[in-house]
Formats: C-alpha cells, structure tokens, sequence
C-alpha cells in the first residue's frame, strides 16, 4: 500500500488554503483500507478521512495519516414498487452522481445538485438544498471501522440524522456516574459506499422563492427533474463562486433555528429578516440575511473575504494555486468576527459547518 510523504493539499481542498498532509494514501477500493490496517506501520497511526475537501478549513498541516478517498462506482442494486436503490462510491464527485441518476431516470436528488463534495462525505454532513435533504433519500451505507478493520452497514436511524449533522460528527462518549452513553464515529469510520431510496412516483419538491421565480419565468408550474436540476444548477451558479476559480468551502455557517417567540422579537427589531416556518412550528434564519444585516458582504480579513453575491460564503482572495491564498487562521478569524457581530445584533451565536483542523 502506497503511502506518500509531504503532500501539498492545496489542490485538495476547496478553500485552496496552503497545507501539507505529512503523509497520505490513497483510497482506491476497501481492500485497500484494509491493508493499511494490517501495516503494523499504519495500524495505530491516527488517521484523517478526506473526501472532496469542500467542507474544510485547514490550520496547519495535517499529522495523522491522510486517507484520501477515490472509490468509484455507480450502480441500481435493488427496486421495490415504490423505489430504485442506486449505490455509489464513497469517491464519486456528488454533482456527477446526481447528474447520472437523472440520465438513468431516476429522479430525486435533483435539488440537491452543484453541492461540491464527494458522495461519501455527504451523510457525514447530511447535505441539502431547496427543500431536500440526504435524509430524505438516504438506504443504506457501508463503512470501515478504523481501529477494529470491522466493516459494519448503517441505515439512517443508525446515522442519527439531523440538520448538517450524523453520528461521523460526534466522538463516542461515557458518564458511568449518569449512566449515560452516547455513541459517536467521528475519526474512526471510513464511508465506501453509499445507497440511495429514490422515489418511483416522483413529484417535484416546491416552495422555495428562487425555484418559485424559475417557475414563472418559465411559465411552468409542474417542472421535471431535469428542469429542476437545470434551475438549481442556474441559481447556484449565479449565487456562489465556482471553487476552481475562487477558493471557498460553500456555506459557512448554518442556518440557525430559533422559537417563535425569539423570531418574533427578531422581527420587531428587524421586519426584514428572511424567516421559514417548520413543520414543527420553530423557525429557520437565513444566515446569510443576517451576516449582510451586520455589514459584512465584501469585507475582509487578509486573504480571507466574505463574498460579494452571497455574505453566507467565505472566500480565498489569494490564488487557488500560489503561495498568496489566504491561510486558515486568517479564515478563522473573520468567521469569529462575523460570529460576534451577529450575535451582538441579534442574540443568536452562528454555528459553521466546515471541519476544523
């Protein structure tokens, strides 16, 4: 099993930020984590899992070893009356996922299309968009456990769904005392495939104001998939900065949820915030309003800039290929002063959703 030495992880990471793994190996198939894991060398290394690299802020360079995943796979495995259950690689780039299920007629993840990132680390942060999350769609997956070389599957109540969150976000903890155990799979499990529901009476999910505006501007009030895909892909692009060209981990921070009671006072101060109600009566916050609210599109600290078209984004201003890009602490450091502003309008603290490290 190969395993490099000081790899640049610039390219690998979508915030372009300048770091070196100390050493990495390259995750083409489980056979290959399991002999890793049989290296006496590699077998109690702490080890870091790496996907796309879109949901990440690099402060350093990285010590565990690197396990960069590049399972590839596509396939239908099984239907029943009501659904395809379409299987993928852990290393398949999610976007191209979602576009070849489309092109196989299976419909579903549509809204969720251009969300950068790999197939396998998108239960890790149960992604979603336009009214669909991973949760809605998700079978099955299958993963490694790093410190035992077990492979075990999970379904979702197993993965402990919620918003932008799972079970592979949280370490495993104990209270004796409490008698309370909480289990967590953070840094100790590796994704290698995943299995996807996908309705067979497919109906489009509606209701968002951008999706509404495609509608009548299309003067179309029951689009296709496909249709709905195209939109999504147009709306995104036109909000967000391609990580190609402009170095950027999507959203930054999560939209936050507060009760009725806290929206209403939100709105005797501001009328104008953007608010959704939820099925269970709390109410979702546009982060992204509420950084605008506070001054913060187009500013910057160093390298590290909140972007003009949509203030829930942080941006590189450096380049995503020199030695110019912005670093990880000066990211930090504008995502804590935004934190701040917000909170000291607002009352309300932001949480982010990239990993740290």
């Amino acid at each position: 099993m190969l395993v490099e030495k000081n790899v640049p992880l610039q390219p690998l990471n979508s915030l372009h930020i300048v770091a070196k793994a100390q050493a990495l190996s390259r995750i083409h198939s489980q056979a290959d984590v399991l002999a890793l894991l049989r290296d006496p060398a590699w077998a109690q290394v702490p080890k870091f899992v790496l996907g796309g690299g879109s949901n990440l802020v690099l402060t350093g360079d990285v010590k565990p070893l690197v396990l960069k995943v590049e399972i590839k796979g596509r396939r239908l495995v099984a239907e029943t009356d009501k659904v395809f259950i379409v299987e993928a690689g852990a290393g398949e780039v999610w976007h191209d996922f979602v576009a070849w299920t489309l092109t196989q007629g299976y419909a579903g993840l549509e809204n969720m299309a251009l969300i950068p990132g790999t197939v396998g680390a998108a239960p890790v942060q149960n992604i979603g968009a336009y009214g669909v999350e991973l949760q809605d769609r998700f079978d099955s997956l299958d993963a490694i456990d790093l410190q035992t070389g077990r492979i075990f599957t999970l379904n979702a109540a197993q993965c402990a769904f919620g918003y932008r969150d799972s079970i592979f976000k949280h370490s495993s903890t104990a209270n004796p005392e409490a008698g309370q155990q909480a289990l967590g799979l953070k840094d100790r499990a590796l994704i290698v495939r995943v299995r996807f529901a996908l309705p067979k009476l497919w109906k489009p999910v509606l209701g968002y104001l951008d999706i509404d505006k495609k509608m009548a501007e299309h003067g179309c009030s029951q689009p296709s998939a496909q249709q709905l895909f195209d939109w999504v892909c147009e709306i995104r692009r036109a909000k967000l900065p391609d990580p190609a060209v402009i170095g950027n981990a999507g959203s930054f921070f999560k939209n936050p949820t507060v009760t009725p009671e806290q929206c209403t006072d939100i709105i005797a101060r501001d009328p104008r915030v953007v608010h959704y109600v939820l099925a269970d009566g709390a109410v979702k916050l546009a982060a992204g309003w509420l950084i605008d609210a506070c001054g913060w599109r187009g500013k910057s600290v160093g390298q590290a800039g909140v972007y003009e078209k949509q203030a829930l984004v942080l941006v590189n201003r450096g380049s995503v290929h020199g030695a110019d890009a912005a670093t990880g602490g000066e990211v930090m450091t504008l995502a804590k002063a935004i934190q701040t502003s917000v909170y000291e309008r607002f009352g309300i603290m932001l949480e982010t959703e990239p990993v740290v490290i």
